[in-house]
């Protein structure tokens, strides 16, 4: 993609009057020098990977081969006792659903990462469920996710081995906010500040999973980074800026991933994964 700023994205979008998922649709058809229809449908095929791996994270008895995680979704779904309304729930339950696929080896679309896939499709899906949208504008805010996500691969990481947990699901977070500003009709600037808003929250989150596996504390903070995102999302529609621009604030992730302990990021040496707790799962699991 030509572009390696999100201002530059917004700025383009507004002086064309065009939405930022336009302009990666055709970044797209011309890098790889295919038809629209084409570039569609293959987001398309995306879109329907989402779907299913929500629908099969909801099924019974779906549990992980390492047994930690699994069954939380519907547990979640099935619950009388959630504390607000329907659409935080089912963002909760979808991005936990998706997380669960992935930890028991099912299809996923990693977006930006296998580790964080449950997030964007949470958010979108919930929202497009709640207010009757149609796919092809998930579709179009798909492509706006993914144009983002592109650009902070090109200005930082998308690893947690590399930049912490706040490189994946903070990323995450941020493409799902940006992405579904676009879904809600909000403005280019606005899906500036709500990436920014997600992102710049999410600072300093760690990668430090027990076990080494993409499962504790991961499936949960899939949840938690896709309900975030939603606050990123109604604070930018309310009119709600950034005071740090979005670039700036992928600079900043960058430094402090470059400041993180090489025992935070991924190599499950520190935090959660040390706990005694943790130790005594690795222990227990340390043949799996």
């Amino acid at each position: 993609m030509h572009y390696k700023k999100i201002e530059n994205l917004i700025d383009k979008a507004v002086q064309d009057n065009i939405k930022i998922s336009q302009i990666i649709i055709e970044e797209e058809i011309e890098e790889r020098e295919t038809s629209r229809a084409a570039v569609i449908e293959k987001m398309n095929q995306n879109l329907n990977v989402m779907k299913q791996s929500i629908e099969e994270g909801l099924k019974e008895g779906h549990t992980s081969a390492s047994g930690l995680t699994g069954g939380e979704a519907l547990t979640m779904q099935n619950s009388n006792n959630f504390l607000g309304d329907n659409l935080y729930k089912n963002v909760v339950v979808k991005a936990l659903a998706v997380s669960e696929v992935n930890a028991c080896m099912g299809k996923i679309v990693a977006g930006p990462t296998a580790g964080a896939s449950g997030i964007v499709p949470a958010v979108l899906l919930s929202l497009a469920e709640k207010y009757d949208i149609p796919d092809e504008r998930v579709i179009s805010a798909l492509f706006t996710a993914g144009g983002l996500g592109e650009i902070v691969s090109k200005k930082a990481t998308l690893a947690g081995a590399e930049g912490g947990c706040q490189a994946e699901c903070g990323v995450g977070s941020a493409m799902a906010a940006g992405a579904a500003v676009e879904l809600m009709e909000g403005t280019p600037k606005q899906v500036g500040d709500a990436f920014a808003l997600a992102l710049k929250n999410l600072l300093g989150l760690v990668c430090d999973p027990v076990a080494g596996l993409v499962e504790v504390p991961c499936v949960k903070r899939n949840g938690f980074a896709a309900s975030h995102a939603l606050t990123a999302v109604n604070m930018a529609l309310s009119g709600i800026s950034s005071v740090i621009p979005p670039d700036e604030v992928i600079e900043a992730m960058m430094e402090v991933g470059d400041l993180m302990s090489v025992s935070l990021k991924e190599t499950s040496e520190a935090g959660l994964a040390t706990t005694e707790t943790g130790r005594k799962i690795a222990e227990e699991l340390k043949d799996f």
